[in-house]
């Protein structure tokens, strides 16, 4: 009999232990979720990547593909916030690496209307990430081996058709602040997803037509002419030692500077180096 109440009496107590171990398990689980979220990397061309868009010169641009190539992408809670205009550094609290690797992006995948191209998503810790950097250099294998950039479309104007194909193998390191745009990027919270993002502003090389000539981007801005100058039989295929060669000191100056400033975050300014290591 003494040994049957044992028995009964163990077996009560050791569920009644077993849920107390899960109780602590999922209580662990919970406080550690509680702590982090995911952040994604996006990278956007914009509406001049995805629709087309008219040239300073008047030239109407459509892109195939517009490949950019990233490398150590990462994503920082700065305090104080960092002013990519002024000389102060940037001083983070918080760092998340988002690419490690040379990541090769094609900015016009998708229908006119897409979402930027996600890049990548990680875990991060809650907090808000208002700094981004990232490198652009030459991608190291596949098509567009030996570019940072390369721009595949047509170009039409006046009855003429050029099927292009520009590479740009500058490398350049962009620091950048918080996005700018209509909805706040990069606030992380607990089990929510946040995203960051890699904005390319294009219309810094060729020019807009629909602002202004006198509009500063338009006086900063090379236009398409100077490449359709360089086009034989509807055909241009170039890269950045060519262009180096067959434009005009002015003209390479001009294009060396719009490939500086491309790199922001939606209409945020970048700090950018073209000094970098890897």
């Amino acid at each position: 009999m003494n040994r049957l109440l044992i028995s009964i009496w163990t077996i009560a107590i050791v569920p009644s232990s077993l849920v107390g171990c899960t109780v602590r398990e999922n209580t662990e689980t919970q406080a550690t979720n509680a702590k982090t979220g995911t952040l994604a990397l996006v990278a956007n061309g914009e509406d001049f990547i995805r629709q087309g868009f008219v040239s300073k010169d008047g030239w109407q641009i459509n892109f195939d593909h517009a490949y950019v190539s990233l490398d150590r992408v990462n994503a920082y809670s700065s305090d104080p916030p960092f002013n990519p205009s002024g000389e102060t550094q940037l001083k983070p609290t918080q760092t998340v690496s988002l690419v490690d690797k040379i990541t090769t992006v094609d900015l016009a995948e998708g229908e006119e209307d897409a979402e930027p191209i996600l890049v990548t998503q990680t875990d991060a810790p809650v907090g808000t990430y208002n700094a981004l950097s990232w490198k652009l250099v030459p991608a190291q294998e596949g098509s567009t081996q030996g570019n940072s950039i390369v721009l595949k479309g047509t170009a039409s104007k006046d009855g003429r058709e050029i099927n292009f194909t520009i590479g740009f193998d500058r490398e350049l390191e962009y620091t950048c602040g918080e996005y700018v745009g209509e909805n706040r990027k990069g606030i992380v919270l607990a089990a929510n997803m946040a995203q960051v993002e890699t904005t390319f502003h294009f219309d810094h090389i060729f020019g807009d037509n629909s602002l202004p000539a006198e509009d500063a981007l338009n006086q900063e801005a090379i236009g398409f002419e100077p490449f359709a100058s360089l086009a034989q039989n509807g055909q241009l295929k170039v890269n950045q030692s060519d262009l180096a060669k067959k434009l005009n000191s002015e003209e390479y100056a001009k294009l060396q500077q719009a490939i500086t400033g491309l790199g922001h975050v939606g209409e945020g300014h970048c700090r950018s180096s073209s000094n970098i290591e890897r």
